[in-house]
Formats: structure tokens, C-alpha cells, sequence
């Protein structure tokens, strides 16, 4: 099993600065391939976005290369393994918290990390970036928003096309660095050949379709990294052409 991987992040056509953040990391172990793949929001309502999703990559990069080769040699099962990483986010959160109340600035960013074991995965949410899967031409949701207006629709006090267009849908339940007791949610799956996984900022799914997404990278369209790295690119133009304000980003990985 190996990765065939594209990424594109674009600050959009209205802020000044891009404040999502981006790790792609893959390795190839006797007992097979491995990967974590994140995309973080800063947010913009919040001063220094940037720094905070910033410093979750960094420190998550730090994590992939130093501590998760020791904890796959130890054999670790699935429940460790993610509680381990449960913990390096909930310090990381820690150090964030610390910064802002230290340096008097309030600064926060979503985290949507994806990380691939062999023939598992384990995905953890926390904010309203997304993930999905593409098998067999059907593009599944794997993660809920955790915004404001996706709890009022859940409540049934606004329906789905109200959702969409609400102004609040940006406020968010918790973020990562303006958190104190931050709860991810957290899921694992099967990784199957074949099948593609996008992770992606709010600026990216507000403007884009299932259908449009699934034409574009179902694995008969894509015949080379190269050519996957176009699509991606092409999307995210695609996107900023409809006018979306926001940065715009996504990863797309697809399973060999």
C-alpha cells in the first residue's frame, strides 16, 4: 500500500495573509505505510491565526518523526496509539493557551488530522475543517462540524439551506489554543485500496460540490502525482473564482 499525495493552499482573493496550515508526512515500515496528513485553520477573528496553526504542525511533524516510530516498535494497539496522540494535541493546546495568556493576545486554529497505520487510520476533529473519503466514486463525510450553526441545525431550528448561508457559521464550539477543556472527536476506520481521503478548510467546501469533487478526483482521472497535483491546484482556482473570501486549502491522498 503507498500514498500518492497533492496539496494546495491559497490565502483567497480578500485577506492579506494565508493562516491555514499544512503537514503531509509519509514512511515506509517493514510492517507497512505510514502517514499523517492535517490541515489547520488559524482563525481570523482571533489575533496571530497564523502562529497558532503554525505551531500545531510544527510540533505534530515533530511528534510523527521522534515519537511514533518508538510507539509502533513497542506494538502499541490502537487505543494507545491514539491516546498518545490525544495527548500530544491536549499539550499542544496547553502551550497555545500559555502563549496567549502570557503574551495578552487571544489566537486559536481547527485541526483535522489524519493518521494512516498500515490498514487503519485515526482521525481527529476539533473545529470546521473537514475529511472525507472517495471509494467507489461516493464521497463520504467522515467529520461534523463543530460550529454554532451546525448544533442549531441538529436542534432542527434551521434547516440545511439556512445552514449554508447563516453568519454564523463560522463560530465555532472549540478550537485549539482558545480551549481550556478541549474535547476532540475521534474516529478510526479501515484504510482500503483504492480509496482516496481530502482534508480541507471551510474556504474550500463552501464552493465546492460533492459532484464536482468526485469527477474531478476519482482514481480513473488521476494517472500520476503530477497530475493530481493540477487537479488539486485547479480546484482551489476553481474555488477562488466563485468568489470565496476565506483562505482555501486541501490535501488529497490517494491509497495505491
Amino acid at each position: 500500500m503507498a500514498f500518492l499525495t497533492a496539496y494546495h493552499t491559497d490565502k483567497g482573493i480578500k485577506k492579506q495573509t494565508n493562516q491555514d496550515a499544512l503537514l503531509l508526512k509519509s514512511a515506509r515500515t517493514p510492517k507497512g505505510q505510514v502517514g499523517l496528513f492535517i490541515i489547520c485553520d488559524g482563525m481570523g477573528g482571533l489575533t496571530q491565526g497564523e502562529l497558532a496553526s503554525a505551531t500545531v504542525v510544527e510540533h505534530l511533524s515533530k511528534w510523527f518523526d521522534n515519537d511514533l516510530p518508538r510507539i509502533l516498535e513497542q506494538e502499541t494497539p490502537e487505543t494507545e496509539l491514539t491516546d498518545r496522540l490525544e495527548r500530544a494535541i491536549s499539550e499542544i493546546n496547553q502551550k497555545i493557551l500559555t502563549y496567549g495568556e502570557g503574551s495578552n493576545v487571544q489566537l486559536g486554529t481547527t485541526l483535522t488530522a489524519l493518521l494512516m497505520v498500515y490498514s487503519s487510520y485515526i482521525l481527529v476533529q476539533i473545529g470546521d475543517s473537514r475529511a472525507y473519503t472517495l471509494l467507489d466514486d461516493t464521497l463520504t463525510q467522515l467529520t461534523k462540524d463543530q460550529t454554532l450553526v451546525q448544533r442549531e441545525f441538529e436542534k432542527g431550528n434551521i434547516t440545511a439551506d439556512q445552514a449554508r448561508v447563516d453568519p454564523r457559521r463560522n463560530v465555532l464550539l472549540q478550537c485549539v489554543g482558545a480551549t481550556k477543556e478541549l474535547k476532540p472527536v475521534i474516529s478510526t476506520g479501515t484504510v482500503e485500496s483504492g480509496s482516496g481521503f481530502l482534508l480541507c478548510s471551510d474556504g474550500f467546501y463552501h464552493e465546492m460540490t460533492d459532484g464536482e469533487i468526485v469527477a474531478s478526483l476519482k482514481p480513473e482521472v488521476i494517472t500520476s502525482e503530477d497530475a493530481l497535483q493540477n487537479t488539486v491546484k485547479n480546484l482551489v482556482e476553481k474555488v477562488k473564482a466563485r468568489k470565496e473570501k476565506d483562505n482555501i486549502s486541501v490535501i488529497f491522498t490517494q491509497v495505491t
